[in-house]
């Protein structure tokens, strides 16, 4: 390829990405009375964590919240894309099976 459209190519990506501003995990600490935050401590996450874990054996019915056969989720949405896109590729090929070839010399 040509050098200057790399370089242009390089160059552009960088601006690019130097003009969205920079995103954060999510932050994990106390909240103030004022809205500010400070650290949490190691016993609060870690009292955080049982809780959850205790929840989840409590309601085992309730999963992750990811509905993976739903049509709303992974699954779903596999199998609906697998079939829009499996559709359009079998059209293309019975019709290119139909098609007249181009003679040698016509084209």
């Amino acid at each position: 390829m040509n050098k200057s459209i790399m370089l242009g190519g390089a160059v552009m990506a960088f601006l690019i990405g130097a003009s969205f501003p920079l995103a954060f995990a999510q932050y994990m600490g106390n909240v103030g009375g004022a809205g500010e935050t400070g650290v949490a401590t190691l016993e609060e996450t870690l009292q955080l964590a049982r809780d959850r874990i205790n929840y989840v054996e409590a309601n085992p019915a309730s999963g992750s919240g990811t509905p993976i056969l739903d049509a709303a989720g992974v699954g779903g949405a596999i199998i609906i894309a697998g079939a829009v896109f499996g559709g359009i590729a079998i059209a293309l090929a019975m019709k290119a099976r139909t098609g007249k070839y181009i003679k040698p010399g016509t084209g």
